[in-house]
């Protein structure tokens, strides 16, 4: 998982440099285009969805830290296991359901 996340962030990076270099090598007013979206929105929306990414990629990085000294899979407010449903579908989970 951590691997595919790293994939999608560089291709992420990738896009929105590509994003950046189109506006520098464009004069259009794209801000009052009644057509579409504007490339500051697509820039936005972007930088979000890497913001994200970013994130997604530091908890995945925090869990495999917590499964090398052992506390993967312990809820870090009540203690107690998190269960392995919640594991398998939130890897990354660093509390049980209840302490949520």
């Amino acid at each position: 998982m951590r691997s595919a996340v790293a994939d999608e962030l560089t291709g992420l990076e990738a896009d929105l440099r590509a994003v950046f270099e189109a506006s520098q090598d464009s004069n259009a007013d794209d801000e009052h285009d009644p057509e579409g979206s504007t490339i500051a929105y697509e820039r936005a929306q972007l930088t979000a969805v890497l913001a994200a990414t970013r994130r997604r990629l530091a908890d995945l990085d925090e869990a495999l830290t917590r499964l090398d000294t052992g506390a993967y899979g312990i809820c870090e407010r009540c203690g107690r296991s998190i269960p392995t449903d919640r594991l398998a579908i939130r890897p990354f989970a660093r509390t049980c359901v209840t302490c949520t």
